[in-house]
This record gives C-alpha cells, structure tokens and sequence, in this order.
C-alpha cells in the first residue's frame, strides 16, 4: 500500500462522516440492546405474573367448593382439565387430577416454579380445613412467548443498528456535501486566484464561507500591498540609482570631468531622495496593512504652530499661522506630524511668497475639527485635484516631484487622514492674500472614531 492511499484511508477512517456513524450507531445499538434485553424480562414477569394470579383464583375457587361440599372433594378434584395439576394431601390420602400431580413438591403459601415430566409448572399451596390444596399451572407458554420474543428482538435489533448506521451514514454524507463542496472550491484557489470566493449557501456553512471570503480579500489586499510597493520601490529608485552611477562612470571614465565634491554631492542628494522614497513606502505599507499605532490625545494647534515655526526659519516664505486656534483630536502624534509636515513642504515647494494654516472646529458639528493648508502658487488644475493624492502621481503643470517632492508626499497625507477615520480635499484658494493659489482641508473627528 502506498503513502497515498494509507493516508487516504486514514483521513476517511477519522473523517467526521465516520465518527458521527460510529457514533451515533454505538448510541443507537447500546438503547437498542438494553431496551430489548429489559423488554425480554419484563414481558416474562408480566406473563408469569399473570400465571401465578390463575393459579391462585383456582385455588380459591377450588378451597371454596371444597369447603362447600366436603363430601364431593374427589370428584371436583377428577373433574379438574388436566391443563392444571391439583393435588389434596388430608389426613384421609391424596387426591389428585392427574397422576403428574403426585411429582409436585410440597409447597408454601408462596409461588414456586418446578419442572414436572420435563415440562415447567408454577406451583402454590394453601392449608384449608380438609388438607393441604396444591394447584400448578404451566407456564410453558410463557417460555414459548420469551423465547419467540428474544429470537424476534435477536433478529430485529442487529436489523435496526444497520438501517440506522446506514441512515446516518447517507445524511452525515449529505451534510457534509457543501463541506467538501467548500473545500475543493478553498483548495483550487491559488496565489494568482485571490480575487476569486466561495460559496456555501445561507446556512452554518454560509457563514463559514463568508468568514473565509474575508480571509482571502484580506490575503488578496495584502498581496496587492506588496506587489504595489515592490512595483513602486523598484521604479521609482531605479532613477537616483542610473544618476549615481552615471556620475561614477563619468568619474571613472574622465576623471578630470567631474571633481569629488561634484560626485559627493550627487550621491548625497540621490541618497537623500532614496531614502526619503524608501520611508514613504514603508509607511504606506503599513498603513495599507492597516497598521495603527497606539493613539493618544494630540494638540493639534502644536503641531501646526510648529511646522510655521520650522518653515519660517528654513524659508524666505511668509507664514502666517494667525488663524490656528486651539483644538485636540485623538489620534497618533508621529502620524498627524508627517501629515501636517508634508502638507506645509508641499505649500512652501509651490508658493510665491506666502502660505497660510488655519485650524477651527467645524462648523456643522462641535466633534470635528478642520484645518487648512493655504499657499500663493499656481494651484491645482480642477481635473487633477482628485489625482493628485495617488502614488507617484505626475502632473501637467509645476506640482510636478521634479520640484522636490517625492511623489509620495500626498499620498501619506491621504492614508494617515484616512487611518484616523477623516478626509482630505484640495480646492482653489478664495481669501487673501492666497488668492488662485492651493488650499488643502483635512478634517479630522475630535474623538478619533
């Protein structure tokens, strides 16, 4: 026998169908045989009962007419069927119905069973007046009827216990159906199928199908995770990869082309930029895996007025942060920062000379709070306000990363507002002095949910 069918006939001879039969045809034989085994003693009880209450109505009937009429004792005694054995023992002999009346033993005023000439009798006693009066019944009949019984029962249980193994055997299968159904349907999807489901109708299994149709659209959005981050990790860095090492071939090639501190200077700012690209896409892994860590209570005001206080000292720009009030959300410091950090670099890359934040309850409910992001540049194209949060994403006019950026600034802007359950939204500036320029609004709910 091979590995494969050992295990095969493993699996059927401990599937759930097998143990189910086993079981419930182990229950069924066990009442089946106790049932038969109790009915099979009570039936002979009853009919014994029944035999031994005959005999003692004939011994009453016979002591009454005896007692009646002394003088006629022999002749009520001969006249007796000889379906029954009657014997009179007195002072003046025996008298008997039947010669097989003379081999019954003596007996008390209880009920005793014996065997006369092979066949069985039950036997009671009584003393009267003119003797000692035995009567015997047979009770071969009841011997018969238990003995018709048990062959019956005999045959019937072992009958039952397979039509029962056998009933449960069909249904369990039956049941099981959708169960393996579910199985080929779960074990034909492959790596390459995950956007495939299952189904298993409305019942028990229906659920367990839907529970599995959410393990696999979570195993199909991880895989889409991965796949998008090593599509994107490998286009975007291929870029700051062929600049550095055209640069170190140039080097090598003409070494009085370029200087050291030309080569330096181009590998640290490709290898700022890598890494940079690098640190955006491991974030946004993680926020795709919807990895969220601990939240706390944040100022959200301090993170702004500290981001103004930061651009104010790196840039020539103007910043005004006098519309930033006082507001907390509930949410991840570090998260909130890089989002607020990379909505006020992307201003200062696109301004002309000024960006303004803002940050305010909302107007429509006390539990949301909204701030805002407002630079002078050239704004937004309206067809572009929607693409602008994708990964990557290249635009016609300046907000292009060949400004600066990453290309993956937004984007983590977009995932972070998402993760604390809130919206981002570019739209065109309307007040002074930004006015035609970019504004992003970010509301974000106070309590966090």
């Amino acid at each position: 026998m091979s590995g494969t069918e050992h295990s095969a006939r493993c699996r059927a001879r401990h599937s759930i169908r097998a143990r189910v039969t086993a079981g419930a045809t182990a229950i069924v034989a066990l009442i089946l045989v106790v049932s038969a085994v109790v009915a099979v003693l009570v039936l002979g009880r009853v009919l014994t009962a029944s035999v031994e209450e005959a005999a003692e109505q004939d011994l009453e009937s016979l002591s009454s007419q005896i007692e009646n009429e002394p003088s006629r004792t022999a002749s009520i005694i001969a006249g007796i069927d000889d379906d029954q054995l009657v014997r009179l023992d007195s002072s003046g002999g025996t008298v008997v119905n039947d010669d097989d009346a003379h081999l019954l033993p003596e007996a008390g005023e209880s009920s005793r069973q014996v065997t006369v000439d092979n066949e069985p009798y039950l036997v009671i006693a009584e003393e009267t007046d003119t003797g000692t009066l035995t009567v015997a019944r047979t009770t071969e009949h009841v011997d018969e009827t238990v003995g018709a019984t048990t062959i019956l029962l005999a045959i019937a249980v072992p009958l039952v216990i397979v039509l029962v193994g056998a009933v449960v055997w069909i249904v369990t299968g039956r049941a099981l159906r959708p169960v393996e159904r579910l199985r080929r349907q779960v074990d034909s999807i492959t790596a390459e199928e995950l956007s495939r489901r299952v189904d298993a109708g409305d019942d028990e299994l229906g659920a367990l199908a839907a529970t599995m149709n959410r393990m696999l659209a979570r195993l199909e959005h991880s895989q889409a995770v991965q796949r998008r981050f090593v599509s994107d990790a490998s286009h975007e860095l291929r870029s700051p990869l062929a600049t550095m090492r055209q640069h170190a071939e140039l080097g090598a090639a003409y070494p009085d082309a370029t200087s050291l501190h030309e080569l330096s200077e181009v590998v640290i700012d490709e290898g700022e930029r890598m890494q940079n690209l690098v640190e955006g896409l491991l974030l946004l892994a993680r926020l795709d895996e919807n990895h969220r860590p601990p939240t706390e209570l944040v100022d959200l005001d301090d993170l702004l007025l500290a981001e103004a206080d930061r651009l104010g000292r790196i840039s020539n720009l103007t910043v005004d942060a006098s519309g930033v009030g006082a507001a907390q959300v509930v949410g991840n410091p570090r998260l909130l920062g890089r989002a607020v950090r990379n909505l006020v670099d992307n201003a200062a890359r696109h301004a002309e000379s000024r960006v303004v934040l803002g940050l305010r309850n909302a107007e429509r409910t006390a539990s949301d709070v909204v701030f805002t992001v407002a630079d002078d540049g050239a704004g937004v194209p309206e067809h572009d306000r929607e693409r602008i949060f994708d990964r990557f994403a290249r635009l016609d006019e300046g907000r292009a990363r060949d400004a600066g950026g990453s290309g993956l600034g937004l984007a983590i802007v977009q995932e972070v507002v998402q993760a604390h359950h809130g919206r981002v939204t570019v739209g065109e500036s309307t007040g002074e002095p930004t006015r035609g320029g970019a504004v992003f609004t970010v509301t974000l709910p106070a309590d966090g949910s």
